[in-house]
């Protein structure tokens, strides 16, 4: 996984401008917007850093993370003004000197295998102040547009083939949550669930506990 995402930092941003998924970019940057203003925000695995700059708009402040040295280099080059970044494992988040009252997390939760999912959230949680604005974010699976799932292991992970543009080939995690799922792990970790899904995305937020 940190090889596909480092391999492919350069083109990552490209499929942002597929036109069909334009009207359901315009919701989720405005939902980022909301529910970051005014804090200060968490960004786990930020990438380059795209979804950074909604988080930034009206946020106090945003601590960006990832493990690529590759897409934090496209992401410091976008100048965000009240954004920091450091290279760091989702697993084992830096303590900060101040608990953050928000958090993004946009397109890691398909790459967490469903066996850590509890594991993830318990260090997320671990830095978070009580009621703070928590918001997941990512794709759902849609028949004709999605890449195909490849494979499903003993754990109902599912796995994608990808292609990048120079030609090479990764099998990549790729987990579509359904729902019922999502609207359970809202329950067990805040309060004032919300549960949304576009046609492309969907979107999780809460209040942390």
């Amino acid at each position: 996984m940190k090889a596909y995402y480092a391999r492919r930092a350069a083109e990552y941003e490209r499929i942002y401008s597929r036109p069909e998924r334009q009207g359901d970019l315009c919701a989720l940057h405005a939902a980022i917007e909301a529910a970051c203003a005014g804090r200060r925000v968490l960004d786990v695995a930020c990438g380059t850093g795209y979804f950074t700059v909604s988080a930034a708009r009206r946020a106090q402040s945003v601590t960006g993370i990832d493990a690529n040295d590759e897409t934090l280099a496209i992401a410091r080059a976008k100048g965000i003004a009240n954004a920091q970044f450091a290279v760091a494992d989702a697993y084992a988040i830096p303590a900060p000197a101040q608990r953050y009252d928000g958090a993004l997390v946009a397109f890691w939760w398909s790459h967490i295998p469903r066996q850590r999912i509890d594991e993830f959230l318990r260090g997320l949680h671990r830095h978070l102040v009580p009621g703070a604005m928590v918001l997941f974010a990512d794709n759902t699976y849609v028949e004709g547009n999605s890449t195909p799932v490849a494979r499903v292991d003993a754990d109902g992970n599912t796995y994608q083939n990808r292609t990048l543009e120079n030609g090479e080939r990764y099998e990549v995690l790729k987990n579509f949550p359904a729902r019922e799922d999502l609207q359970a792990w809202g329950e067990r970790s805040g309060a004032d669930v919300d549960v949304r899904f576009l046609t492309y995305f969907w979107m999780l937020q809460y209040r942390a506990r």
